[in-house]
């Protein structure tokens, strides 16, 4: 490769992302971009997929995220940039290869919004069905972008306090289906684990590629490297707590879930299924409880995954890989990189009209899971081919998390695969033509000081 297309810059300011995250506003952050309630929206598709077997494909996607946890927390430290995997993985094996990284993220991330626009606007009209789906997706859109406008500070006190109200009512629900359980007779407390009726590692592996939704988002926590004290330590530490403390919370629910509900076959409607869960342990006040605490988890979660995906959008556009002069910019005021908010929120509302609720969350996994085995395999290479000393431990967590998320990759619908495919193909081109058939490089801005 000949010279770089681009040059380090920081936007056209000079202006740099403002240090004002500790470890828990990291942790916080990563819990409501999941959601502490995730399994739930999910837990009637992946228990008629799986048949039942829903905490045991929760908990073997918890395995695979927490190898890949450990690869971007170690990539954090080695480099402490907001692109995240696009970063990684453009700096470690290849530029061109980031950029493809960081075009099939963008996917993700983007979708995120959308998703969640499509899925609050929806709740909400169930809610007030007097107001009409289009006021409420212009409504929603328009909070994401509003919330993730006032600074990176004011966006983390607003998720604490969206991960306590949440944690209400999963408390909430827990007590009811504790009193519910202990009033049935003749529970098996093992089968949700293992049915011997209903069990096949083929129902288990496609159960697993769906309930890996659980913990979507938690790399998002790599994209504020720049605005973290001591990013080196606490990006990892708090990448790995929160999917820890995602699959174990999450195991607790679809565990007690199962219990109270065990036949997969009967739920009144598949989609909604752990309300109705929930409404049978504790009747028409914690059915309605459920669906709130959904509605604003979700909401919590499109306003996380839209500051996500305008992170990342400003890694790239640092490194003029996408237009610098628009998506490199950093807002003086509030130290964020507006356009890009504002950019996203445009593309929520737009997508709430254009998109399937189905068709975009299909897809969030197919331009996550590549993002996440080009983590696990840039991690394998700076911490064991690169390294002089040579260790198990920085061989096996990034292989093995690679090799979960190939199989969980490679069991995604064809639709999926079909549409993802596509995407990256024009990512490929896009690619070819910035770097004139890839013979240039793409340099990689260096990250302010910590």
């Amino acid at each position: 490769m000949s010279s770089p297309t681009s040059t380090g810059s920081t936007g056209q300011s000079g202006a740099h992302l403002k240090r004002a995250l500790g470890l828990w506003d990291l942790v916080f952050y990563g819990i409501i971009l999941i959601q502490p309630t995730a399994p739930m929206p999910p837990f009637g598709v992946v228990s008629q997929v799986a048949h039942g077997h829903v905490v045991t494909t929760v908990l073997i996607a918890m395995v695979a995220m927490l190898f890949t946890a450990i690869s971007y927390g170690r990539m954090a430290r080695a480099y402490p940039s907001a692109g995240s995997a696009y970063t990684y993985v453009g700096r470690e094996i290849n530029s061109s290869l980031g950029f493809v990284t960081g075009w099939s993220l963008a996917m993700d991330y983007i979708l995120n919004p959308i998703i969640c626009t499509i899925w609050c606007s929806k709740a909400a009209l169930n809610l007030v069905p007097e107001i009409p789906y289009a006021v409420w997706a212009v409504f929603f859109a328009v909070l994401f972008t509003l919330l993730n406008l006032r600074g990176i500070r004011a966006t983390a006190r607003t998720n604490e306090v969206l991960v306590l109200a949440m944690c209400v009512v999963v408390l909430y629900f827990f007590v009811a289906a504790v009193r519910y359980i202990m009033h049935q007779h003749g529970v098996s407390f093992t089968q949700p684990f293992y049915d011997p009726a209903t069990f096949t590692w083929n129902r288990i592996s496609t159960g697993t590629s769906v309930a890996v939704l659980t913990y979507i988002g938690f790399d998002g926590i790599s994209t504020l490297s720049e605005e973290a004290h001591n990013p080196r330590r606490n990006i990892l530490l708090a990448t790995v707590l929160t999917c820890l403390i995602t699959g174990v919370l999450a195991s607790a629910e679809v565990y007690a879930g199962q219990l109270i509900w065990p036949d997969f076959r009967s739920y009144p409607d598949v989609d909604t299924a752990f309300s109705y869960v929930a409404g049978r342990a504790g009747g028409p006040l914690l059915f309605h409880a459920v669906n709130i605490t959904l509605l604003v988890a979700t909401i919590g979660s499109g306003m996380g995954s839209q500051l996500g995906a305008a992170r990342l959008l400003y890694g790239m556009g640092r490194d003029n890989t996408i237009p610098r002069g628009f998506f490199g910019a950093i807002e003086p005021k509030h130290g964020i990189p507006r356009n890009n908010v504002l950019f996203v929120g445009v593309l929520a509302l737009l997508g709430a009209f254009a998109m399937t609720y189905q068709l975009g969350a299909e897809l969030l996994n197919f331009g996550a899971i590549i993002g996440f085995m080009g983590v696990n395999a840039a991690a394998c290479i700076h911490y064991f081919f690169r390294s002089d000393r040579k260790s198990v431990g920085a061989f096996l967590p990034p292989v093995l998390g690679f090799i979960f998320c190939l199989a969980i990759w490679t069991s995604l619908h064809k639709p999926a695969l079909v549409a993802g495919g596509i995407w990256l193909t024009v990512g490929v081109i896009y690619a070819a033509v910035k770097t004139r058939g890839f013979r240039e490089a793409i340099v990689f801005s260096d990250p302010p000081p910590e």
